[in-house]
């Protein structure tokens, strides 16, 4: 599976806790997808996996989840692409 990032932010919320979102497509799958990712301290990142746009085919949605859980290169490349927009200013 070939990934490609299209859109990524990050931000800090009011509580001190960092919100990021990167939308990325799949070559060869019907759908756009889109990560959320939450921290409390900016590390121990939880994510959430769901259509950028119109929903596509479940298991292919499944299966890119399963590969952000078990290769950390594709979930650090996700994480990085939100994080590298975020400005402290």
């Amino acid at each position: 599976m070939n990934m490609k990032i299209l859109q990524a932010e990050m931000h800090k919320e009011e509580d001190g806790s960092y919100l990021g979102k990167t939308v990325f497509q799949i070559e060869s799958h019907k759908a756009d997808y889109e990560i959320t990712f939450f921290s409390k301290h900016r590390w121990d990142w939880d994510y959430s996996l769901h259509y950028a746009k119109e929903p596509g085919i479940e298991e292919e949605l499944l299966a890119v989840d399963e590969r952000i859980e078990q290769d950390d290169e594709w979930f650090d490349a996700l994480l990085d692409a939100a994080w590298n927009t975020y400005s402290e200013a």
